[in-house]
């Protein structure tokens, strides 16, 4: 069909806004409608019942093509052989429980997802016997799918982010001397620390533009120029009791600029793809009115990216320039080039 080509656009989309407006179908259908009714004339440029009916005749579209699916793959199985009646046949293993999703952090969401296995039936009628190769063959394929996948995802990255690091669930990195984690606001950094190490042992210097980070006698484990500045005020370090055991080096201080994502601590240091970061599992809602302005227009423009679209100030440039060109109809701007 032809709506399948926007289905990676749609996913990203769906995927997005239960991150941030919480799982289920109602924020989907609710974001969709709500940016009808700010970018377009749907619900004023009609009588209510009239937008009313269009909707319920899209939905009663869909509602009919969904049970006619339904109805051909009722059909097409194929009738219980007399082989399947005897006593001695395996029945077919049961279907797979619905799989728990997993949020950013890691902790089990509200959302089950149920997985649809198109085999199912033909597979049900190959046998004990063949059930095994059909299980490798579906492995297979699996694997080959997820192989694409990431193919087709690495593919879509732009040439700037060929060999960056996918974020860790932070939106940071771990890296072989520290891990780091990030949000709008605030980095927080963490060093493993040796046995037996002491707050007096510790070499921690934390200024606007640099981080120093030791211990004492020893090579510093870094020593160089932050992505950023800081603000120092709430800049601190403490040393953390881990649940295995082990101590680290937590520093923590606060961005001058909150309108970014990082992509390394340390200028020179490996970096994360900023375009895979996930953001935090928020409403937007419980934004004030400037920042929640700074990460719809940071959503607006990753999803564009995403889709090969201009940007929010690309847009603005393209409309500034129509409208010179409007006002200026005796030039010509055929043999222009605008960057």
């Amino acid at each position: 069909m032809a709506d399948e080509q926007f289905d990676p656009i749609l996913l990203g989309l769906a995927q997005q806004i239960s991150r941030v407006e919480g799982p289920g179908i109602d924020p989907i259908l609710n974001t969709f409608l709500s940016f009808l009714r700010r970018k377009t004339d749907f619900f004023t440029g009609a009588e209510p019942e009239r937008v009313r009916e269009a909707i319920l005749k899209a939905a009663d579209r869909q509602l009919a093509i969904a049970q006619q699916e339904k109805a051909k793959a009722s059909q097409s199985k194929p009738a219980p052989s007399m082989a399947a009646a005897k006593p001695t046949q395996k029945s077919s293993p049961a279907p797979a429980p619905p799989v728990k999703a997993k949020t950013a952090s890691g902790k089990d969401s509200s959302v089950e997802i149920s997985m649809i296995d198109e085999d199912s039936d033909v597979a049900a009628k190959s046998g004990a016997g063949a059930s095994g190769a059909s299980a490798s063959s579906a492995s297979a394929s699996q694997k080959g799918s997820d192989a694409e996948a990431q193919r087709d995802e690495d593919a879509d990255e732009d040439e700037d982010d060929k060999g960056k690091i996918k974020p860790n669930v932070g939106n940071g990195a771990d890296l072989e001397k520290y891990s780091w984690t990030q949000t709008l606001a605030d980095v927080n950094v963490s060093f493993p620390l040796p046995a037996g190490i002491k707050a007096r042992d510790i070499v921690c210097d934390i200024s606007r533009k640099t981080l120093k980070v030791g211990i004492k006698g020893q090579d510093l484990i870094v020593d160089g120029e932050l992505h950023e500045e800081i603000k120092t005020d709430e800049a601190t370090w403490t040393i953390e009791a881990n649940a295995d055991g082990s101590r680290s080096l937590d520093v923590y201080f606060e961005k001058t600029n909150t309108m970014g994502w990082w992509p390394t601590v340390i200028k020179g240091d490996p970096e994360i793809n900023t375009k895979k970061v996930v953001p935090e599992n928020s409403k937007l809602s419980d934004l004030d009115g400037e920042t929640r302005k700074t990460v719809e227009k940071m959503m607006y423009d990753q999803r564009q990216k995403a889709m090969g679209k201009p940007t929010s100030d690309e847009e603005q440039k393209q409309e500034m320039l129509k409208k010179f060109m409007a006002q200026h109809p005796e030039m010509d701007f055929s043999n222009a080039k605008f960057t």
